[in-house]
């Protein structure tokens, strides 16, 4: 239940509707968005709320979802019920391409991964009947311009062709009678053959109109051009107006037949176009919860508001254009303080803050995502109250709190435990003293039937009430005393202050007048309202502190783990250097033992000639230099061919300057320019990047020399495609001659990946046709040839679709 009627009025959810509206591709969305209800169904509102969020998550992972062609049709599904009835071409292509975004909607869920990602829009799918047979059937009457096609049918097909041959016979007749009559001076050199009332004419000057035999159709507007139809054609053009007939009845009956095909199906095509506005209507929705940055909160079948940072969304997006920032709320209503009494001084954000609350679980039961943190919890409500504005009824004769009084009637009488009530300005309207009374009697009641609610007033004794009664709980809109401007913040647990003296100074109110308005309200007043004030401000301090404390325990946990983390890398790595050394040093040891055994054993095969013995001493001294010097690599044994391969030679030797690198698991190579600890400079082209070293991998030269064949091959197939002609000319040529040039131009093609040619070979005895189309049906890889459209060649041009 919502109360007032114009409870969407008062919290402008008209806007947001119309937002959504927006958003929508087609009339199928708009008309949903229309239909728009507030739920109390905590299962249905659950459903809603999901299907947009999986939406969003569409909107921003995946880039495959067909988003075209939402087109409603419903209007001519309906009326092509009867009998005898059929739809026009306009139509028909509508039909077809919606039914295919249909079509490809439902291939998007019924993947196997998508059923485990988007469930609930899985769900919406799995009902909707496709018949891929009427694409089909489509398909073979409509191109892919939404035209009729040629051979839609044999007949269409022969009235076509026998359009084509009597169009030329006539434009040749036109050509031959206009050249004759430039030739005799009576027309006009740049004249060239027009249309007038689907005929074909020549314009010629009144002055020689009789020179050229025929009827006048027409005369420009300003009377120097006449429009002669040459009595040769005449029977030319009375054919072509019999033949267009011809053509149009054909269509008809073409259309007709489609339209009884597909009328037995029209039932489950009119269910497919409710999926298609529901697909079109949620994603009206995920679009604009994307524009407010709204969000599928946690969500619990129980009567609760506990939301943090929770944004009105029509301030959000004005203060947005003026690049300025809305102050967010932070609300909690639950079963120990299920109504907030806000109070404040005016200005400071108290309607906002109900209007807030109202517009956004509004929303939220309307199946809209809602603008606030991930943290943030909702619930669900079956009537939902407002008494805000001014209210008076000029029919009715009631006064402001005449209104008032009638609704806070209705929210007695049907408020309960599932009811959120929205009031604000409590009491007021009448008298402060008896409307304060009236006000806490009625927030008593409302107290006693367990209802939620968010109220704003300026009477103390409800706040009071509220300190004073389980299930009520003060709130203030803060103020800062010393800058004298509102902060727009909630602050829960404590009353505020009007500040009413403070802003009448302000102002600059005599300081008399305040004065004697101080001292009729007596000093325990202002002292109260001075007392509210203090312990607002202390709290702020004290929270602020509690704040910067918890921030400060924060940083010291996270530099805590920090170094633990650290510590246990350091000790890895320290684990990892002990290990390469032992496994270093015991390969030493075995390259050091085995070289020694070699020289002992050459000693000993040349019967220790001294001239080999220094040679093998030296060897030996060699080796250790190199050892102690860390250089003990293959190349510098390349004159010992007795002593071991490989002495030191790490897998990854350090880089160098010069060294050819790329990054790991790219395939752009570049070369070190500079080089520091950790990191360098590569020029990768003529574009250098400081890359960190471990990053890097060194590229072989026999890398160096694949990749810069392959990188040559793929820039001369890039410039070959580059300059590739989509057409080639063998008229004029030998029947062997044209058939070799066709080849290769075929082979071409097929190598650079192009998918359609087309060959100009003319039409004359059709003998060189023949040749090229016998070659063309032994190719693999031609898919289809045939003529080119009359309008642009015909049977002169033969176009090849190649795989």
């Amino acid at each position: 239940m919502i109360y007032p009627e114009n409870f969407e009025q008062k919290i402008e959810f008209y806007k947001i509707r119309q937002l959504v509206s927006d958003y929508c591709l087609s009339p199928l969305g708009k008309e949903k968005t229309e239909q728009m209800h507030f739920s109390a169904s905590f299962s249905e509102v659950a459903a809603t709320l999901s299907q947009a969020d999986e939406f969003v998550r569409i909107l921003r992972e995946e880039e495959s979802f067909p988003a075209d062609h939402f087109y409603d049709v419903r209007p001519t599904l309906r009326r092509i019920r009867l009998e005898g009835s059929w739809m026009d071409t306009e139509t028909m292509f509508q039909l077809k391409r919606s039914l295919q975004s249909i079509h490809a909607i439902v291939a998007f869920f019924n993947r196997p991964e998508k059923d485990m990602q988007y469930p609930h829009l899985t769900a919406l799918a799995e009902n909707v009947v496709i018949y891929p047979e009427i694409l089909k059937k489509a398909d073979t009457i409509l191109n892919d311009f939404g035209e009729i096609k040629d051979n839609a049918s044999s007949q269409l097909a022969q009235i076509r062709r026998d359009l084509a041959t009597t169009m030329n016979g006539i434009s040749k007749s036109l050509n031959a009678i206009l050249r004759k009559a430039q030739s005799e001076g009576f027309v006009d050199k740049d004249v060239a053959p027009t249309m007038r009332d689907g005929r074909l004419v020549i314009p010629v000057n009144p002055s020689y109109k009789r020179k050229l035999k025929g009827i006048v159709h027409d005369e420009s507007a300003s009377g120097k051009t006449v429009f002669i139809e040459p009595s040769e054609v005449v029977e030319a053009n009375n054919r072509i107006r019999e033949l267009e007939n011809d053509e149009r009845r054909e269509i008809i009956r073409i259309l007709t037949a489609f339209t009884d095909y597909i009328r037995p199906y029209l039932p489950a095509l009119l269910e497919s176009y409710e999926f298609l506005a529901q697909i079109d209507f949620i994603r009206a929705k995920a679009k604009f919860a994307l524009l407010i940055d709204a969000i599928k909160p946690v969500f619990e079948d129980t009567q609760q508001i506990d939301w943090v940072q929770a944004v009105h969304p029509l301030l959000f997006l004005a203060l947005k254009k003026q690049n300025r920032k809305v102050v967010p709320l932070d609300i909690t209503l639950q079963d120990e303080q299920r109504i907030l009494i806000i109070s404040g001084p005016n200005a400071g954000g108290k309607s906002v803050c109900l209007k807030t609350v109202g517009l956004l679980q509004y929303m939220l039961q309307c199946g809209l995502l809602i603008p606030l943190r991930e943290n943030s919890k909702v619930g669900i409500f079956e009537k939902i109250f407002i008494d805000i504005g001014d209210e008076q009824s000029i029919e009715n004769d009631l006064s402001t709190y005449s209104s008032h009084l009638t609704n806070m009637k209705m929210f007695v009488k049907n408020c309960d435990g599932r009811s959120l009530l929205l009031i604000d300005e409590f009491g007021s309207g009448t008298e402060p003293q008896i409307g304060a009374a009236i006000a806490e009697a009625l927030l008593d009641r409302f107290n006693q039937r367990q209802a939620f609610g968010v109220i704003t007033t300026h009477y103390q004794n409800l706040k009071h009430y509220a300190n004073e009664h389980e299930g009520v709980v003060n709130g203030a809109m803060l103020y800062d005393r010393h800058q004298m401007q509102p902060l727009f913040k909630l602050s829960i647990g404590n009353p505020g202050s009007s500040f009413a003296v403070e802003i009448a100074r302000k102002i600059g109110l005599p300081e008399d007048v305040i004065a004697q308005a101080s001292e009729t309200v007596g000093q325990d007043y202002i002292n109260m309202d001075k007392y509210l004030q203090d312990i607002a401000r202390d709290k702020r301090y004290w929270e602020k502190k509690r704040d910067e404390i918890r921030r400060e325990r924060k940083r010291l946990e996270e530099l805590s783990v920090k170094y633990e983390t650290g510590l246990d890398e350091i000790d890895t790595q320290k684990k990892q250097i002990i290990a390469q050394a032992k496994q270093q040093a015991e390969q030493l040891i075995a390259e050091s033992n085995a070289l020694i055994e070699n020289t002992i054993r050459e000693i000993k095969e040349t019967n220790a000639d001294k001239e080999r013995t220094r040679e093998a001493r030296r060897e030996l001294s060699d080796f250790k230099t190199n050892i102690q010097a860390g250089e003990a690599k293959k190349g510098d044994r390349k004159h010992h061919p007795k002593t071991p391969q490989k002495i030191i030679a790490p897998s990854d030797a350090p880089l160098s300057q010069g060294d050819a690198v790329r990054l790991k698991g790219q395939t752009s190579v570049g070369e070190i320019v500079e080089l520091s600890a950790k990191k360098a400079t590569v020029a990768f082209g003529m574009i250098k990047s400081t890359v960190e070293i471990e990053k890097l991998e060194r590229v072989s030269n026999n890398q160096l020399k694949k990749e810069k064949k392959m990188s040559n091959t793929r820039d001369v197939i890039f410039e070959k495609k580059l300059a590739f002609r989509q057409d080639i000319d063998v008229r004029g040529m030998r029947g062997d001659e044209a058939l070799q040039a066709v080849m290769y131009f075929v082979d071409d093609a097929v190598q650079l990946g192009i998918e359609r040619i087309r060959v100009l070979h003319g039409t004359g005895t059709g003998a060189l046709r023949q040749i090229i189309r016998d070659y063309l049906r032994t190719v693999p890889e031609v898919s289809h040839y045939g003529d080119e459209h009359v309008q642009f060649g015909g049977a002169g041009i033969t176009v090849i679709d190649l795989k």
